[in-house]
Parts: C-alpha cells; sequence; structure tokens
C-alpha cells in the first residue's frame, strides 16, 4: 500500500514493521509532514518494493517474521543501489546490544517505539539532510 502526499517532489520515505499499528502510526506522522509513504509488512515485503519506490530513507522494524530487521537492513546496505539510503532501525528494545548489532550491518539510527511525532520527523530530518517538503511558506 502507496500513500501518496500532497507534493508530487515529496520524499519517499519506506516503513517497514510487522506491526498493522506502528505502519498506520508512521504513515499519519509522515504523510501530514509533507512525505509519500511506502509501507512494508517484513523484509521480503520491503525488497519487493525497494526498487519500484526509490525511498530517500528506509525505517526498520528488527523483530519480524522470515526476514529480521538486522538482514533487511544488511541486504539494502549491500546492494549497489541502495548502498547510500538510510536505514533507521525500529525496536522496542533499547538496549546497547541492539543499537551496536544495528550499527554493525549499517544502520544510519535506532529509533526506540513507540515514537512520538517529533522523535519521527527529526529522525527524518537528520537524515535527509532537512529535505521536508513541509507546508512552511
Amino acid at each position: 500500500m502507496t500513500t501518496t502526499a500532497p507534493h508530487a517532489n515529496a520524499l519517499k520515505i519506506m516503513v517497514i514493521d510487522d506491526s498493522s499499528t506502528i505502519r498506520r502510526s508512521a504513515e499519519i506522522f509522515l504523510t501530514q509532514a509533507g512525505y509519500q509513504v511506502v509501507l512494508a509488512e517484513d523484509g521480503f515485503d520491503a525488497l519487493a518494493k525497494i526498487n519500484d519506490h526509490h525511498p530517500a530513507l528506509v525505517f526498520c522494524d528488527i523483530l519480524m517474521p522470515r526476514l529480521d530487521g538486522y538482514q533487511t537492513c544488511a541486504l539494502i546496505k549491500k546492494s549497489a543501489k541502495f548502498h547510500a539510503t538510510p536505514v533507521l532501525m525500529l525496536s522496542s528494545k533499547d538496549g546497547l546490544f541492539d543499537r551496536a548489532r544495528g550499527a554493525m550491518v549499517g544502520s544510519a539510527a535506532y529509533l526506540t517505539k513507540p515514537f512520538t511525532k517529533d522523535s519521527l520527523l527529526a529522525a527524518v530530518r537528520e537524515h535527509t539532510g532537512g529535505g521536508a517538503v513541509a507546508t512552511q511558506e
């Protein structure tokens, strides 16, 4: 499922999470801020969609069935086409080990769930060079 933002030149953000609640929250927050959102239920779904959508940033849950977030991040980072795309890990655990393991597979940052609208948007701005299409005139 893809949601189109009101701006045609809006950055695309991919959100990979097996929780429909987390996907929906992220979609609402990001769409309201003027981003296009691509949703994926797990790593396999994300890898199938990433080529078609070329997101500027990827949020990736760690604990997912079939292909976990670490494996998904590593595969994205090994791709010649997407190795420069920032991948931010999402997790309900805020442990040092999880952060270190995320960094080892190429994750740019780590966001703890449940996230707030402000923390999500701050992470997007930080890792996309502030290229928000926010409705500030």
